[in-house]
């Protein structure tokens, strides 16, 4: 794969893209928001898609075989030596959708669910949509470094109005990976207090060199749910196909009657199945190179911001292809330095005050892209700063 590849995405109908001017006001800026990628997918996903749409018909289409769900289990057991069972994966269309069903499965209105800010902003859409009450478990954050509070952790687990622990494994927008100790001490603690969890593990493949991400199924099965997609990864989300992992009986039944029954949702996206399978199959080599340009992306973008603005700092990513860039002691507020991005450099990137916590001080930067991108974006940043 040729990751300097630069492919056009405007006339899309591209959300990064496209649609720019909904988030940040103006049309004409260069994109580093939403987390979806520039690349391409990989060649045979490609051919995979091409044979499917050469065929012409595309009708109702099952996802209950073992296609499907073979290809998930040897991605598991290839990437993450974790063993599954083929009845414990279900179908989902969105990662969100898994976990809008879930807080309803295991929640009632006006009890809490428990994230660990700053967090992915759509835990909060999802969890007010539900009317359930977020309760904020805020992640320690000490001489640049992002730790979990497990005393403030155990205090909100403890309280029995709170029946869910939203986990972002890894951590978005942090890019922490917690180490099996955390995820252990997380398990127990649960266990304890007997509250359900529901971890998001859609950036699991994108990892840094020598870091290894540990599945919550390899601790813990009991009142446990895990959601994923290959979307992320190999950049298909516009295909629309997630999973879920459920090993108890009754969650399975429970979810998959929501999804068949309540709303009408169980027959899959076509190209999106034949995606995953073919994602799944055959490109591990593909993902670990993907993951090397990625390394190369964060070491270009961390010393052009220690060389240009050594007032910023950014945190050492252990995970996904989103850049955490703390600006708390820059002269700048986060105000000034939006509106001169936007208006002077023509430039997008997100403002950390919408994921909660102690992300009003931070940037975080999209790095999922050719370094031509990243090139031109560091101008225009430097530009806009030292306006």
């Amino acid at each position: 794969m040729d990751f300097d590849k630069v492919k056009i995405r405007k006339g899309t109908y591209s959300t990064q893209w496209d649609y720019i001017e909904d988030r940040f006001g103006h049309p004409d800026l260069l994109p580093f928001s939403i987390s979806d990628t520039d690349f391409q997918v990989p060649e045979n996903v490609r051919d995979s898609l091409r044979k499917r749409l050469d065929h012409g018909i595309f009708g109702y289409t099952r996802w209950n075989h073992s296609y499907f769900k073979d290809s998930v289990r040897k991605w598991f057991s290839q990437r993450f030596q974790t063993h599954l069972e083929n009845r414990e994966i279900l179908y989902s269309p969105s990662v969100m959708y898994s976990i809008s069903k879930l807080i309803d499965m295991h929640s009632n209105i006006n009890e809490g669910v428990i994230i660990q800010t700053p967090v992915y902003d759509a835990f909060f859409k999802t969890i007010k949509a539900n009317q359930r009450k977020i309760v904020e478990n805020p992640l320690n954050y000490t001489d640049g470094y992002y730790s979990i509070d497990f005393k403030d952790l155990e205090v909100k687990l403890a309280d029995d109005e709170n029946k869910i622990l939203l986990l972002c494994s890894p951590h978005n927008p942090t890019g922490r990976v917690w180490t099996e100790e955390e995820l252990s001490q997380i398990v127990s603690l649960c266990k304890k207090y007997n509250v359900y969890i529901i971890s998001d593990e859609i950036h699991m493949d994108i990892l840094r060199n020598g870091v290894q991400h540990k599945p919550i199924i390899k601790l813990a099965k009991d009142n446990v749910a895990l959601v994923s997609s290959g979307s992320k990864t190999f950049n298909f989300p516009g295909l629309i196909y997630s999973y879920v992992i459920l090993s108890n009986k009754n969650d399975i039944e429970r979810f998959s009657l929501r999804l068949k029954e309540q709303d009408g949702v169980s027959s899959a996206s076509i190209l999106g199945m034949e995606a995953t399978i073919s994602a799944y199959n055959n490109n591990s080599q593909w993902v670990d190179e993907l993951n090397h340009y990625l390394d190369l992306n964060i070491k270009f973008i961390s010393e052009f911001i220690k060389e240009n603005f050594p007032e910023m700092y950014v945190v050492p990513s252990e995970s996904t292809y989103l850049m955490w860039i703390d600006t708390s002691n820059y002269y700048l507020s986060m105000d000034e330095i939006q509106h001169r991005l936007v208006n002077i450099g023509k430039v997008a990137i997100m403002d950390g005050s919408v994921y909660g916590g102690n992300g009003k001080n931070f940037l975080r930067l999209n790095i999922g892209c050719p370094k031509q991108k990243l090139v031109e974006g560091m101008r225009r940043f430097k530009v806009s700063l030292n306006y």
